[in-house]
């Protein structure tokens, strides 16, 4: 077996050094390459590809993979593991190592695009960039809890986003909002979650209207306990494209990783990697 590994020491407690490592012991040939490289990866036409990284690093692979037409192989190494945790892949390094190598049974998934740049899990505006930022110094200590602290905060202290949602073309929603949040598996923030299908081929969208923070509190938790949608306030939509504009007060959160700007096209491409799940 032969893989093609996308490495990101930066990631989490920096466990993707250790990784090359455990895979070489499950009889794996590793040709390895550095997350700025991702789109190298496929050069050693490798048998699969495998990152270790966290969430922000999984589309840049996937979108490799799905290009070579070769499966991926998620170790995730990262702090929140969004991805791995919504499809319900091993976190534990070993198993995830194992999986990698030995795994037969693969699933093809859909890949969001914020404009160019790929993501698999979620892109949101709002409180989620925000709650990104003051969780961004307590990751080390509180490991995925940081996120939930991080909301908290975010959820005390920030103003809503003055936005306009359109999905295919139909305007979902224009006004002020505490967060929209636009889905491929609809995982993100170490544990929050919308109802999304990373197999059907549209992007679910889920707008959370600005009200009182009383009220906000309630939504919070509808995101932590994936039962947000059909709540009063929280506006759904689905599309295969998606035009999110806002006054850029907050940047978006793709994936956990920050992007500035105010206004972006999202787009799906159905079933374009195919991803080692058993």
């Amino acid at each position: 077996m032969r893989i093609a590994l996308v490495a990101n020491p930066e990631s989490g407690a920096g466990e993707a050094d250790d990784v090359a490592t455990l895979l070489t012991k499950r009889g794996a040939e590793i040709d390895r390459f550095p997350l700025d490289r991702c789109a190298d990866a496929s050069s050693s036409n490798p048998d699969r590809i495998a990152v270790a990284g966290g969430d922000g690093s999984v589309a840049c692979a996937a979108e490799v993979a799905g290009k070579a037409d070769v499966p991926l192989a998620v170790i995730p190494v990262g702090t929140a593991n969004d991805f791995a945790r919504s499809l319900e892949l091993p976190t534990d390094l070993g198993e995830a190592c194992a999986l990698a190598v030995e795994g037969a049974t693969t699933r093809r998934f859909d890949l969001g695009r914020m404009d160019k740049r790929p993501f698999v899990n979620a892109a949101s505006v709002g409180l989620s960039p925000i709650a990104a930022r003051k969780a961004h110094g307590l990751k080390h200590a509180l490991g995925p809890f940081a996120y939930a602290v991080g909301g908290l905060r975010a959820g005390l202290s920030a103003a809503p986003v003055s936005c306009r949602v359109r999905c295919d073309d139909v305007e979902a929603f224009a006004g002020k909002a505490w967060q929209v949040t636009v889905a491929v598996t609809g995982a993100f923030g170490g544990g929050a979650e919308i109802e999304a299908d990373p197999r059907d081929g549209v992007l679910d969208v889920v707008t959370i209207e600005a009200r009182s923070r009383a009220w906000l509190a309630l939504h919070a938790y509808g995101l932590r306990s994936g039962r947000i949608e059909g709540r009063s306030g929280a506006i759904s939509c689905n599309g295969r494209e998606v035009l999110v504009e806002t006054d850029g007060a907050t940047g978006f959160n793709v994936d956990g990783e920050l992007v500035e700007g105010e206004s972006f096209r999202f787009t799906i491409e159905p079933r374009a990697f195919e991803l080692v799940v058993g």
